[in-house]
Formats: C-alpha cells, sequence, structure tokens
C-alpha cells in the first residue's frame, strides 16, 4: 500500500471507532429521554393532577383573603402568586393528561434499527452544507421514529437513504483523506455535544427525582404513593379552609 493508502486506513479506522461513540451516545441520551418522559407520565398521573388541585385551592383562598382586604398590598401580590403557581401547575398537569399512554419503551431490535441509521445518516458524516442540511433533516426522522417505536419507519428510513443519490460518493485517495480528517473533527465536536446534553439531562430536577424515586422503590418504598396521599390530606385541609372563608364572606 501507498503511504497516503495507509494513512487512509488509519483515518477511517479511527472514524469508524468515533462513529460507534457517536452513535452510543445518541442511543444513550435519546433512551434517557425516553425514560424519562415515562417517569414524568407517571408523576404527574400520581402526584401532578393532586398539587394542580392544590394549588387551585390555595389560589382561591388568597383571592377571598384579597376581596376581604382590597387595600391590602401585600395580599394583592400572594393572590397573584399563587394564580401563577396555580396556572403554571394546571398546564403541566394538563399537558401530561393529554397523553393517552406514557411513550412506549424501545424494544432492542428498534434499538438496533436506530444505531444502523445513526451510522448512516448522522449530520456530522457530512463535508458539505447541503449534505449536512439533508442529513439533520433525515436525523429528525430517525429521531421521531425511535420515539415511536417504529422499527418498520426506521427500516425504510435506511433503505431511502441508501437508495438516494446524494449518498453515492465517488473520490480519489487525497480528497478522501481531506473528508475523513474533517469528520473526525465534526465526530469528535459531536460526541463532546452529546456528553454535555446528557450530563445536563441527567443533572435536571425531573431526572434527580426520578433517581430518587427509583431508588426508594427499590428498597421497598413508595414515595409517590405516600407523596399523593400527602397531598390529599392538604387538599381536604385547604377545601375545609375555602368553605369556612366563603361563609366569613357570605356573612359580611
Amino acid at each position: 500500500m501507498l503511504p497516503e493508502e495507509i494513512e487512509l486506513a488509519r483515518l477511517e479506522t479511527e472514524q469508524t471507532e468515533l462513529k460507534e461513540q457517536v452513535t452510543s451516545a445518541e442511543l444513550t441520551l435519546q433512551t434517557a429521554k425516553t425514560h424519562a418522559a415515562q417517569f414524568q407520565h407517571r408523576y404527574y398521573k400520581t402526584v401532578g393532577r393532586l398539587y394542580a388541585q392544590l394549588d387551585e385551592l390555595d389560589a382561591q383562598i388568597a383571592r377571598l383573603r384579597m376581596e376581604q382586604a382590597p387595600t391590602n398590598n401585600t395580599l394583592k401580590t400572594e393572590a397573584r402568586v399563587a394564580q401563577e403557581k396555580s396556572k403554571k401547575s394546571a398546564e403541566e398537569a394538563g399537558l401530561v393528561e393529554a397523553q393517552s399512554k406514557p411513550p412506549p419503551e424501545p424494544s432492542q431490535s428498534v434499538k438496533q434499527a436506530y444505531r444502523r441509521a445513526v451510522k448512516l445518516m448522522h449530520p456530522d458524516l457530512a463535508t458539505t452544507e447541503r449534505e449536512r442540511r439533508r442529513r439533520t433533516e433525515l436525523m429528525s426522522l430517525v429521531n421521531l421514529a425511535y420515539e415511536r417505536c417504529d422499527g418498520v419507519g426506521l427500516e425504510k428510513l435506511i433503505e431511502e437513504f441508501g437508495q438516494d443519490p446524494e449518498a453515492i460518493v465517488g473520490e480519489d485517495v487525497a480528497s478522501r483523506i481531506v473528508k475523513t480528517i474533517r469528520r473526525i473533527a465534526q465526530l469528535r465536536r459531536r460526541l463532546t455535544e452529546l456528553e454535555q446534553e446528557f450530563q445536563a439531562q441527567q443533572a435536571s430536577e425531573l431526572c434527580q427525582l426520578k433517581q430518587t424515586t427509583e431508588r426508594a422503590e427499590a428498597a421497598g418504598d413508595d414515595p409517590l404513593g405516600r407523596l399523593a396521599q400527602q397531598l390529599m390530606r392538604e387538599t381536604s385541609e385547604r377545601e375545609a379552609q375555602l368553605v369556612a372563608a366563603l361563609q366569613r364572606t357570605a356573612r359580611r
């Protein structure tokens, strides 16, 4: 082999290893996002609606107190804050309630199809802006199919990509070396981005709650069930407070 051919072989080996690392990182991140969404759905189904009810009762009580002392600026502020909190809780719970079921768990075959699709279509394998745009659009479809656990859709995207005329390239050794060096740089950047995004995702409030809950459940505890019972007790207390406040208002 010529020296440039040896160098090309070395670079292509490095590129293949980086592609494998990026593919694994992409899969890890997407799977973590799916698991987080599943937990979020379970959390709001269990306690989110109770928080929304409690916040709405607090908002009603704060509004009544403000109406009883309309010149009290402190009560006005408390009523406004309580109303904003109630609105946010209702919106968050409503978004989850709108989902008929939590995101499905990707099967092993879907994960394997996703890995193959990423290896083929990842935008960081592009060496021109036109190719990058094409691959970015395709990867958005790949990620959507993975989120839906649509293995058939993933296989179709893989097949169509292979038949795409844009995927056909023919180059000399020197050009391939330059292109491979650029791809290696792109893959390294993407791997760093994925690691940072995964770390940020794991550090999020939702994932921290998920991890804490799962550790407690593994130890035989039921933290969400206990929290739901506590919220139901607090809701009953707030309902009694609201009734008392309404009665005071009616006697005025």
